[in-house]
């Protein structure tokens, strides 16, 4: 029988490993990925999910999740700046009888405040012109929406920076579906993941007793997950500048 104590014990030296890691990613320069794609039309950015419903208001608004914002403004600046016109914007536009809200409280419903982009990346001049938006109905961004199809009408695109929420779920869904979409077609591309620019939500045990939802350490989860995609072929780095 797994004892609790043997396994935090046994897992110290996986974990501070784990804690090391995590603290030696370095940054990556947004110049030299476009150097190194040779066109910046080579370049795109992935976001998942940076709406009002995971940042700003509704059930599953995370003041870690709104976090993220501000890198991911930045990026999309620096980004443009550079020529990068791939911007992706996948996020939750629910239908009203959605079957995942048998596991999530009801959120980003199509069409409400919740489902729509948070104003700080809807103000960017570049926003409504460049911005390719893709509605999903689960935590999947590759199953029921456009993606695949855009990645068929640009096998141009061989370099994909994947930002947003929540790391553990949709960010990694993404970012795994990208890298193994790759591998399978034997297409070499590189999937990138900004630790700074993607964030998971934290319920802690006590809370989620009282309310009967089911605990998420965010910071465990997060690290574990950030690991887990770096143990796949994707590349983690502290930052995309």
């Amino acid at each position: 029988m797994l004892d609790v104590e043997r396994l935090v014990q046994e897992s110290k030296p996986f974990l501070s490993y784990l804690v090391r890691w995590q603290q030696n990613l370095q940054p990556v320069s947004l110049g030299t990925l476009v150097q190194d794609a040779r066109d910046p039309n080579r370049i795109a950015v992935m976001t998942v999910d940076v709406i009002n419903g995971f940042c700003h208001i509704g059930p599953l608004a995370s003041p870690r999740v709104a976090g993220i914002i501000a890198p991911i403004v930045h990026l999309f600046q620096n980004a443009h700046a550079l020529g990068v016109r791939h911007f992706i914007f996948l996020y939750d536009a629910h239908d009203p009888e959605a079957v995942e809200f048998g596991s999530y409280p009801a959120h980003c419903v199509r069409g409400s405040a919740e489902s729509a982009p948070v104003p700080e990346l809807k103000a960017l001049p570049f926003f409504d012109t460049l911005v390719t938006m893709m509605p999903k109905n689960s935590v999947n961004s590759a199953v029921g929406t456009a993606l695949d199809s855009w990645l068929d009408a640009h096998p141009e695109v061989s370099t994909f920076i994947v930002v947003g929420d929540c790391t553990d779920i949709c960010v990694y869904m993404l970012a795994m579906h990208l890298r193994t979409r790759a591998n399978a077609a034997n297409r070499s591309v590189r999937v990138i993941v900004p630790a700074n620019a993607v964030d998971t939500y934290d319920l802690p045990v006590e809370v989620a007793l009282q309310t009967g939802a089911l605990p998420h350490n965010a910071e465990l989860l997060h690290l574990i997950f950030l690991y887990h995609m770096q143990l796949n072929g994707i590349e983690v780095v502290a930052a995309v500048e």
